[in-house]
Formats: structure tokens, C-alpha cells, sequence
């Protein structure tokens, strides 16, 4: 049951009182409730500065009876996110039966902070390639397969073709039977190096033919420990793929744990124009993974609380999932 509107005001009371008692007056004007959490914002008085209010999150925090909560820039306004102690989960099937004219080769991530279906659109230069980044119990790879299955049920394979690395054998195993597939799971090195050869002669091919069709989406999960792995060899087709397969009708989608510059190297600088970032240690990796400095991922709640971030935008969303009953109705295992 969805918080009711003297719940709201209360608590929008409270942050108010908080604010103004370390001299940061503030008016709360509008919110929202997601299904995880509870959106509250508000406009500090003319002059206040950010950094205070977002120092003041364990205060908050503690008057509105919450473990922690998240304060981010919201347009000209500031959001003070806010977990909610009934949340819920959002499937995958019931946000594609609510989208019967969803585009070709767009993707349904999950529902934005606005309470609308988050889509993502893969030839659209804002997206092209995804980093999917998060630790251990973000959701991360649960939301990598939400992407890879939801293209799968609204695409032909005659329009779209999956090339799936997974070197700890259990992330796309789910999905191994899947009509798309163009090869099986990689899931060793070698296999890994095959296949993303087997893509770049295809993007090559494509180049010489100028033909971009049918898509191809290369999906690595757990990038980092492919890189260590696999060496140069595997960096370089992969590099390769994210500064020119957008062209040839290519796509990558890679998740990492703990994305870093020293460990991506040029392809995590300029070849993921969109960024969805799950929950992560610490506010030094939160801006490595989003490319943007406060964004807040840090305070996130984890099993599929994310952020969206590409062309300048940064969207909170809650990730749909796929339990075990609709994997099978799919004719697919978990």
C-alpha cells in the first residue's frame, strides 16, 4: 500500500525542520513515491549551498526513521530520496504488456523516478553501448539479462543477434536458449576470444559492404575479470567494437563491479555514452562508474536501485526483474 498524503506531509515537515535548524531553510514542494523509495523535493533558501544539505543526510535520515538517505540535484531542484519500508519489486512482463508499440531494438529497463517505463533505445548515439556498473547485490547482472530478454522478446532474430560472454558461468546462462544467439555462451577465454573475433571480421564485412543489419549485441558480464584473464587480446577486439561498431550495426554491453580508468583504459573514457549505475562503494567509485561527480550512487539501496546516466541527464530508476516462473513460461531456465 502506497504511503498516504498525511504520512507525506509529515515527513516533509520533518526534513524542513531539520534543514532550517542548521540554518538552510528550505520549503518542500512536490514528491513522488516509487516503488522503492519515496522522492521529496525541495528549494533551499537563495544561497544555500548543496554540499551543506548533502552533509546533513544522517540527520535527515535519523528524523525520518531510515537507515540513510540519498540527496541529489534535481533540475533547479534538490531530491531527497527516501527508502521505503513496503517497497516492491517490478516485473519485466508487466512493464512490457503495458508498451504493445515499444520501438525496435529498444531495451525496457525498468520505471524512472517520474513512475514511467524507462526504455533505452540502442541506435540512438545517447546510448549505443552500456556500462552496467555495481557491486555485489546491486542487481547488476539481474539488470544486464532484463536488457538482453526484453530486446529478445520485442525483436526477431532476423533483426537482432546476441554474442553473450559470462566467465563465471552463471550470469547469461539463463539465457543460452534464446533463438538470438549467433554461438554459445562464452564462458572461458578462449571461447570469449573466438567469438569477439568472430564479431569484429562481421563488423569488418559490414564496413567493406556498408550494411548495418541485423544488430548485434556483444554482452560481457563481469568485464574486469575477462580483462585479467583474457589480456590484450580481448581488450583490443573490445576496443575495437566500442569506438566503431556503432556503424556496422554493433552494441556492447559490459558490467563491471568496480569500473576504474587503469583497468578500461580508453574504452571507459569516451565508448559508454550511457552509464547505469547500481549501488557502489564509496563516492570516489560512484563518479568513476557515472562520469559525473555527486551523483550519490553510493547511497543507493542495492537489488536494483540504479541510476541512468547519458547526454548530460541523470535518472533514478528502479530495475525490472524476471523471477523463476516467468523464466519458464519463456521456455527458459534460471
Amino acid at each position: 500500500m502506497s504511503p498516504n498524503r498525511d504520512y507525506l506531509n509529515f515527513q516533509a515537515d520533518r526534513i524542513e525542520r531539520v534543514l532550517a535548524s542548521h540554518r538552510v531553510p528550505a520549503r518542500v514542494h512536490s514528491g513522488s513515491v516509487m516503488p522503492r523509495w519515496i522522492r521529496f523535493l525541495l528549494t533551499p533558501a537563495f544561497g544555500a549551498k548543496i554540499a551543506t544539505v548533502r552533509n546533513l543526510s544522517e540527520e535527515l535520515a535519523m528524523a525520518l526513521g531510515a537507515q540513510e538517505v540519498r540527496v541529489a540535484r534535481d533540475g533547479e531542484s534538490l531530491a531527497v530520496d527516501v527508502p521505503r519500508s513496503d517497497s516492491d519489486q517490478v516485473r519485466l512482463v508487466d512493464l512490457l504488456e503495458g508498451l504493445p508499440n515499444i520501438p525496435p531494438l529498444t531495451a525496457c529497463l525498468g520505471v524512472s523516478d517520474e513512475g514511467s517505463p524507462l526504455l533505452a533505445r540502442l541506435p540512438s548515439p545517447d546510448v549505443t553501448h552500456i556500462l552496467v556498473a555495481g557491486t555485489t547485490g546491486s542487481g547488476k547482472t539481474e539488470l544486464i539479462r532484463t536488457i538482453l530478454l526484453s530486446l529478445a522478446l520485442t525483436n526477431r532474430q532476423s533483426k537482432l543477434q546476441l554474442a553473450l560472454i559470462d566467465p563465471k558461468s552463471r550470469g547469461f546462462m539463463p539465457l543460452a536458449g534464446l533463438p538470438h544467439l549467433i554461438d554459445e555462451v562464452a564462458s572461458d577465454t578462449t571461447a570469449a576470444l573466438d567469438l569477439l573475433e568472430r564479431v569484429v571480421d562481421e563488423m569488418e564485412r559490414r564496413d567493406r559492404e556498408n550494411i548495418s543489419s541485423p544488430r548485434i549485441v556483444v554482452a560481457v558480464d563481469e568485464l574486469l575479470d575477462l580483462l585479467a584473464v583474457g589480456g590484450k587480446p580481448i581488450e583490443q577486439a573490445l576496443t575495437r567494437i566500442a569506438q566503431r561498431g556503432r556503424e556496422a550495426g554493433l552494441h556492447l554491453i559490459a558490467g563491471a563491479q568496480k569500473p576504474s580508468t587503469a583497468a578500461l583504459g580508453s574504452m571507459l573514457k569516451a565508448n559508454f555514452p550511457m552509464r547505469l549505475v547500481g549501488r557502489v562503494n564509496s563516492a570516489e567509485d560512484a563518479r568513476v562508474a557515472s562520469g559525473v561527480a555527486g551523483s550519490g550512487a553510493e547511497k543507493l539501496l542495492g537489488q536494483g536501485d540504479f541510476l541512468a546516466i547519458t547526454a548530460g541527464q541523470l535518472i533514478r530508476f528502479q530495475a525490472a526483474w524476471i523471477p523463476a516462473q516467468d523464466w519458464s513460461e519463456f521456455g527458459l531456465w534460471r
